[in-house]
């Protein structure tokens, strides 16, 4: 176990370093050094060869005051790149559901992580591709706000900082980061490798592998045991290969998901712009001639890929988060914060099992799914939903689908519990204000209600004054680590007494389900065929012995 204090004694200027409140080369020097780890060739479905180096280009070698001068330098080639980029979900953080009617996205929802982006943009939008969101003032029009490094930087030297300041207690979190060549950036920039989309997709919910259970740092070079397609043993996929972009809009998005693909490939030797299994490998992939090939088949018009491919998850030696507890936060020793970290995970490192500013945590690894029925569509817990509090745990976004529901197939989940802050009078979750330098931001005062208060005034959301803390369940759907074929999810697994899927409604498995009636049926039949071949037999014999005696 180790303990850390988190509290004063860090610089907090590095943070501005990049959102136009200091200069790149503010970034104090004495910032410890850390060698650059390059990207390795990566197959995308983009363009391939390459037609121009951006090194001879005299637009890029600077001098850049900050990262949006290099975008202005960007965009005075890619013309219509900033057009494009600002009508992405990765820009507008917003996002109107078709099947649903929900309105989601980053800025929009609340999760059972760090609650919520909205009112936290300071901190938070690390995450967006953009310069300089830190509140409602941020001009979304302007492309030279636009983060083109972030996804095509190939030196691996590039980082994002907060945009605007929190307090000291948050300042352990950005040290040891090396000043940023921003002309060398500029000039070794190409499509988005594993580690580009990386950046944010494996550090979501607060670091490396805590949200997703299927996406951590072990992605960046894995062997071909962890994931056959991202492996460089395997087919070396870039991110791109599968979630295809066109004009900037990425395919595959958990908030409108398809979760049956009865399309598959497009023309021959194609596939289309969707980020399903089908759409390279067909609805019927198993092309055994044999019972064994239809019958796997069979299984997949009503069972995802990815539940049979993906047999566990975090099975990197990363850690993923499985609880959080924010009723615990804000604990001091002798008056500062501290850390505790009495979880090692896989590669030896050690994880925060308590920290002041956030509670208590859980770990897990090698982790076997949750298993649900799934029509590709979720209803999400918003700030304005109604809670019924006497459904335990509330689902953030509860998973849509059912047996009897030809869409809908059985997929994998990994689930995070959470007791996070709601209002318990007026039955809905809470906007919570954790990052800024003002005396109402949590992570500096750690007063929740002053900073729930202070989080709902900013939205003009309504708020008793009292918080309490609601046990709640988070879904998210897994589609990475594919395991090769012969580590797949074998017919025992599913097809005995311990079953996966036990639990799993409107489901009957042989060697698992038991219905009393149907197992009468099948004992009769079997008796009967028992007693068929031994009065078979019986009268053989007779008969036999009667036709010998004639004779």
């Amino acid at each position: 176990m180790r303990l850390r204090s988190t509290i004063p004694g860090f610089a907090l200027a590095v943070m501005l370093a990049l959102s136009g409140g200091l200069r790149a080369e503010d970034v104090a020097e004495q910032l410890s050094a850390r060698p650059p780890t390059p990207v390795a060739a990566q197959k995308t479905d983009g363009l391939r060869g390459g037609t121009a180096d951006h090194t001879k280009f005299q637009a890029l070698k600077g001098p850049f005051e900050t990262g949006s001068d290099v975008t202005k330098a960007c965009l005075a080639c890619h013309t219509e790149a900033g057009e494009h980029f600002m009508k992405s979900i990765h820009w507008t953080w917003d996002y109107l559901n078709p099947k649903t009617g929900q309105h989601l996205g980053k800025h929009n929802v609340v999760n059972n992580f760090c609650t919520n982006a909205r009112g936290n943009e300071g901190m938070c939008a690390q995450c967006h591709a953009g310069y300089g969101w830190k509140d409602d003032g941020f001009d979304f029009k302007n492309q030279n706000n636009i983060d083109c490094l972030v996804c095509h930087d190939t030196t691996a030297t590039y980082y994002r900082l907060p945009n605007s300041r929190g307090h000291d207690a948050c300042g352990v979190m950005f040290e040891g980061k090396d000043p940023i060549d921003l002309p060398k950036v500029a000039q070794h920039v190409g499509l988005p490798g594993r580690q580009n989309c990386g950046t944010c997709h494996y550090n979501g919910g607060g670091g490396n592998g805590v949200k997703h259970g299927d996406l951590d740092s072990t992605l960046n070079a894995p062997p071909k045991a962890l994931d056959v397609h991202m492996s460089p043993e395997g087919g070396n996929f870039a991110c791109t290969k599968c979630h295809v972009s066109d004009k900037h809009m990425v395919s595959g998005s958990r908030y409108d998901m398809i979760a049956r693909d009865e399309k598959g490939p497009g023309a021959p030797g194609a596939r289309r712009d969707v980020a399903t299994c089908e759409s390279c490998h067909s609805a019927k992939p198993h092309h055994e001639p044999s019972l064994i090939g239809w019958q796997l088949d069979t299984h997949a018009e009503r069972i995802a890929c990815q539940t049979c491919h993906i047999p566990k998850i975090a099975r990197g030696g990363v850690a993923t988060m499985i609880d959080w507890d924010w009723s615990t936060a804000g604990k001091m020793i002798d008056g500062k914060g501290y850390a505790l970290e009495e979880y090692t995970q896989g590669d030896g490192k050690e994880r925060h099992t308590y920290w002041t500013i956030k509670g208590d945590f859980k770990w897990g690894e090698n982790l076997v799914p949750s298993y649900q029925w799934f029509d590709g569509r979720m209803i999400y817990t918003t700030i304005d939903t109604k809670i019924d509090d006497t459904k335990l745990p509330v689902p953030i976004n509860a998973v849509q689908g059912d047996a009897a529901d030809p869409r809908s197939r059985i997929w994998p989940f990994k689930q995070m519990h959470t007791r996070m802050p709601w209002d318990p009078k007026l039955k809905s979750l809470v906007y919570n204000h954790l990052w800024g330098k003002d005396d109402t931001a949590f992570w500096g005062n750690f007063d929740m209600v002053k900073s729930v208060a202070a989080g709902m005034k900013l939205e003009n959301k309504p708020f008793s004054g009292e918080i309490g803390f609601l046990p709640t369940v988070s879904n998210w759907p897994i589609t990475h680590m594919v395991a090769p074929s012969s580590d797949a999810v074998k017919c025992g697994e599913c097809h005995a007494e311990k079953s996966r899927l036990a639990g799993l409604p409107g489901l009957y498995m042989p060697g698992h389900s038991t219905v009393r009636w149907l197992d009468l049926i099948g004992y009769a039949m079997l008796a009967a065929t028992l007693a068929g071949v031994v009065l078979h037999g019986l009268a053989r014999i007779v008969l036999g012995k009667k036709t010998h005696g004639e004779a």
